[in-house]
């Protein structure tokens, strides 16, 4: 592949340009290596990424300038921006993106659901019409679990019905976990005994952890997605889950975000968001607060 920069060895010798962002690390990266990572992350996933984040950027992508051999970090944007560099992109996304999710995090969301959305789908699947539910960011799988678990609370027999739950992520890797759907027993701490026990059986070939059934597993779609990319599914959705993710983004894509999500919902239909997003742009004039974090598009369905 063609790279920039200096020999390995020669980080911070005098003929690599511009000082180090991190002046005792073992790369050199300037100012200028961490603005067009920024600029990649950003244009490629809409996260934004502040100079105040250097150091973090700095230790966990050292990581990969070691793995492949490079001398300092301009070689690793070279790599990004060359023909070889759409998969090192996603390494790039894995890698400065924190999947931080817990069972029923955010437990009001979850009682929402199940108080004032689910007896009304619940009516409509036993008449024999779909229900739709979306995790937009669904990462190590354990939200989407939470949905279909709520659901399962009331519905033991939902897998019988035209009922999905669609999880999201634009990172493949972390997308596996939640298919394979093994966690640990810590992790499944936050979830009712009754629940776990019901619908998690231990894991023969992993000790201390515990595997979804087959019939949990059945409920729930994984795909990988880029929430500032294309979207192929089209809808509608009788609740969206997309928490903690667009306060990585700026506020024009946030608003733009969205306003892509409301179209999508069902007259009456829930948006679910994290505890410190709030609805901006175009989207206010569709959809009503309904609690905490919680928004009902108006209207209702026919």
């Amino acid at each position: 592949m063609a790279v920039a920069g200096t020999a390995r060895g020669g980080a911070r010798g005098a003929s690599a340009p511009g000082a180090s962002m991190v002046p005792d690390g073992e790369f050199l990266m300037t100012a200028a290596d961490f603005a067009q990572i920024a600029a990649i992350l950003e244009g490629h996933a809409g996260i934004m990424l502040p100079p105040a984040k250097a150091t973090m950027a700095y230790s966990r992508l050292a990581k990969r300038l070691r793995t492949l051999r490079l001398a300092n970090f301009a070689e690793y944007c070279a790599l990004l921006e060359g023909p070889e560099g759409k998969a090192e992109k996603q390494k790039l996304i894995q890698a400065l993106t924190t999947n931080v999710t817990n069972f029923f995090r955010e437990p009001h969301h979850f009682e929402h659901l199940k108080r004032a959305m689910l007896p009304g789908l619940i009516e409509r699947a036993k008449k024999g019409g779909k229900v739709r539910f979306w995790s937009a960011a669904s990462s190590s799988g354990q939200e989407p679990y939470s949905i279909a678990l709520t659901l399962l609370s009331v519905m033991p027999d939902a897998a019988q019905h035209d009922i999905k739950v669609l999880a999201t992520d634009i990172d493949a890797s972390i997308l596996a976990v939640g298919a394979a759907g093994v966690y640990e027993a810590d992790v499944l701490g936050a979830v009712p005994a009754e629940l776990k026990s019901r619908w998690f059986k231990p894991a023969e070939d992993e000790p201390g952890s515990f595997r979804a059934t087959e019939t949990l597993r059945s409920l729930i779609t994984f795909r990988e997605l880029n929430l500032i990319g294309d979207w192929p599914m089209r809808g509608p959705f009788d609740a969206i889950f997309c928490r903690n993710v667009v306060i990585y983004f700026n506020a024009e894509t946030q608003s733009k975000l969205w306003a892509r999500f409301a179209p999508l919902l069902e007259p009456g239909g829930a948006l679910y968001v994290g505890h410190s997003e709030r609805i901006t742009g175009p989207a206010e004039k569709l959809l009503n607060g309904d609690g905490v974090t919680i928004y009902r598009k108006l209207g209702a369905r026919p």
